[in-house]
């Protein structure tokens, strides 16, 4: 029987991990893609050209989709390394830097896995804008690891999240004490409600947000 609840437990987690990946996979396939609208966030602006904007240095786009904002950043002198595991995703975003003249780095691999997709470290920007919110408790503290040793100390982090929610095959959502507990390395700086986001009615109470983190 114990071996039995192991195995069960076990195929549970593989389909925890795997649904989001075959539903990204499909809206890719159907060329549906609302979360990729081609437009840079005006908080991302803010980081970049804003008053106090950060200096260029080494960014990381986790769930870095068709490349917009590692492409912006590319572009105002930023080296840019996006992750994804999509590879329609990637293949879009080589086209879009090529037409843009500029070339991030783009590697697919799990987000949840950074150590083995030798990404290297001393990252002073990165960013998640709805790749987080997505993952199961157990996969956020893999994330946590991952993304903390890849941080410069006082390393800026963009997070956008939608407010916690059973929504279905859409990502759940976190709320400020579930991601401050899940970054431990981290501190929050300012979260503010997403502007200019669009969201189709299904997602009209997501309340979307966007967290700056700083790395202790």
């Amino acid at each position: 029987m114990a071996v039995e609840r192991t195995q069960i437990a076990s195929e549970s987690r593989v389909a925890d991990v795997a649904s989001p990946r075959i539903g990204y996979w499909l809206l890719y396939f159907l060329s549906i893609r609302p979360w990729d609208q081609g437009k840079v966030p005006p908080e991302l602006v803010e980081l970049v050209e804003g008053k106090e904007a950060l200096a260029p240095g080494r960014a990381l786009d986790l769930g870095c989709g068709g490349g917009t904002e590692a492409i912006y950043l590319a572009r105002h002198g930023w080296q840019v390394t996006g992750v994804d595991y999509m590879a329609r995703a990637l293949k879009m975003a080589r086209q879009r830097a090529g037409a843009a003249g500029v070339a991030p780095h783009w590697i697919q691999g799990d987000v949840t896995q950074l150590p083995k997709l030798n990404i290297g470290d001393g990252y002073t920007l990165l960013l998640d804008l709805g790749c987080f919110h997505g993952l199961n408790e157990a996969q956020r503290a893999a994330y946590a690891t991952g993304v903390t040793e890849a941080a410069a100390r006082g390393a800026a982090f963009l997070i956008f999240s939608f407010a916690p929610q059973f929504r279905g095959p859409a990502p759940r959502g976190l709320s400020r004490e579930e991601i401050m507990s899940s970054l431990p390395g981290w501190e929050l700086v300012w979260s503010q409600p997403a502007s200019g986001v669009h969201l189709p009615g299904p997602l009209k109470n997501a309340n979307p947000t966007y967290y700056r983190l700083r790395r202790r």
